[in-house]
């Protein structure tokens, strides 16, 4: 093929040219965004927290990319019709299904800053100013949670890569020739299977451990579980326990449960990605002691402190096995130079190109401060509590075991028909009514909703109007 001439070069270079807008550009299409963004979070407050999913498709663009670009305000006005709007408004206060996440609109200011200079938060020598800030944020992550000076990690997109991660180094660590058994509850997070598979486990001797009356891992079980392989030569490797289950919020017994494992040399894994980092609150601390003895760690930012999508964590207690697990090396990618910022992410995750996430995260902990994330989470842990003696009070309706954090199960109890059948209507029409969003789940078989809460936005007064409505729908229902 030809060298290009200078004359194509040039015009391949104004071809191109829409790819950098001007200053004057630049400030108007932030300021289009910004105010796209304002005119989002303001209709928060009052909006529902669900709408039609028929409302993705009500306009399309055709083509959807063009050769000449579109103008902005259209394209903000599609996203506002098509994206914004449609399905679940997690940024809600009034959606309490499933986990909620955050939002946080610092987090957003954070990632413009982090894409706009598009430092390379992998590589300690090719990014160190952003390198450090990742391993700052980790590591208060592992002081919140208690861990050691010892302690490494990483963040990572979410609660299943940090799982995930946190397995494969249990895998390096404990069981590299396979033959292991593996302990976890039948509330474990689905995402833990995923894992095993992922990291050729999935047919690693499997034990289900029996849960108590209030939906965590019965540690009797798990000690005849494990004392049970022994005898039958069968060598005890990794144990799941979940600090926050997703059907309940249940926190197992942590510290019993450490002892266990340290008595018998077996991997103490937590999948803390909803309820872990609750320990930076009195209240959380209450019920997750014994978290800062696990071995691994899986926490989601993205959740307890209230990020948006896309902040997970994996830490290890030494974390040394960590970089034994994942450091590794390329001749195209030798060190540029000594830093003092501490180990490459590269080296502590999967991930070689990765998001400058830290920011997010670091920017909001600089502006509004500590303090405020862990008033936060009070708050989040006092309003379950109010809700469960509300709905506990309320006639026709029964409740599950106090909440250990901010989820709670509960169901109504019609006077004649089938119940289960009864709550699945329910939580139908709670959710297509939309101005509230709760989830429902099954405890033992049985039918019950569930109302998790855990948005920054949420307060007393959308729980009232949680429970008015559960009250109102609840009766309608009945009567039909």
């Amino acid at each position: 093929m030809p060298a290009a001439t200078r004359a194509e070069l040039a015009a391949w270079q104004a071809n191109a040219s829409p790819l950098e807008p001007g200053a004057d550009e630049r400030a108007r299409l932030a300021a289009l965004v910004f105010d796209h963004a304002q005119a989002f979070l303001a209709n928060l407050e009052k909006g529902p927290a669900n709408r039609p999913r028929a409302d993705a498709v009500s306009r399309r663009l055709d083509p959807e990319f063009t050769e000449g670009g579109r103008d902005p305000s259209d394209v903000l006005s599609y996203i506002a019709q098509c994206v914004d709007r449609p399905g679940i408004t997690t940024a809600s206060p009034r959606f309490m299904g499933y986990i909620p996440g955050g939002g946080l609109f610092h987090s957003a200011l954070g990632d413009f800053l982090a894409a706009a200079s598009n430092k390379y938060a992998g590589f300690a020598s090719a990014g160190p100013g952003a390198v450090r800030m990742e391993n700052a944020t980790t590591d208060w992550l592992a002081r919140v949670v208690g861990l050691p000076e010892s302690a490494a990690g990483a963040l990572t997109s979410g609660g299943s890569m940090a799982n995930l991660s946190a397995i494969v180094a249990a895998r390096e660590a404990r069981d590299c020739d396979g033959g292991g058994a593996v302990y976890m509850t039948p509330l474990a997070h689905h995402c833990i299977d995923k894992a095993l598979l992922i990291a050729g486990r999935a047919k690693a001797p499997r034990r289900t451990i029996a849960i108590d009356g209030r939906y965590r891992m019965s540690v009797e079980a798990l000690e005849a579980a494990i004392e049970s392989d022994i005898a039958a030569g069968v060598r005890p490797w990794l144990v799941v326990a979940s600090a926050g289950t997703v059907d309940t919020g249940s926190v197992d017994p942590l510290a019993d449960i450490a002892a266990l494992c340290e008595k018998h040399g077996v991997w103490f894994h937590v999948d803390g990605a909803y309820g872990g980092l609750f320990m930076l609150c009195e209240e959380g601390k209450a019920v997750l002691g014994g978290i800062e003895r696990a071995d691994t760690l899986a926490l989601d930012p993205h959740k307890t402190l209230f990020l948006p999508y896309g902040t997970g964590a994996v830490l290890a207690r030494d974390g040394r096995h960590l970089l034994d697990t994942y450091s590794s090396s390329a001749d195209y990618i030798r060190p540029l130079g000594e830093t003092e910022v501490g180990p490459s992410p590269a080296d502590l995750s999967p991930e070689l190109t990765r998001h400058f996430r830290a920011m997010r995260l670091w920017l909001p902990l600089q502006i509004a401060g500590v303090a405020a994330f862990r008033a936060a989470q009070s708050e989040k842990i006092g309003l379950a509590r109010y809700f469960h003696a509300r709905m506990r009070a309320a006639a026709g309706f029964e409740v599950g075991p106090p909440p250990d954090l901010s989820v709670v199960a509960f169901r109504y109890l019609p006077e004649k028909g089938d119940v289960d059948e009864f709550n699945e209507r329910l939580i139908a029409r709670v959710q297509a009514e939309g101005r509230i969003f709760l989830s429902g789940t099954r405890l033992a078989g049985r039918a019950f909703l569930r109302c998790a809460i855990l948005s920054f936005r949420t307060h007393l007064d959308h729980i009232d109007e949680t429970i008015e409505v559960l009250l109102r729908t609840a009766k309608e229902v009945e009567a039909e």
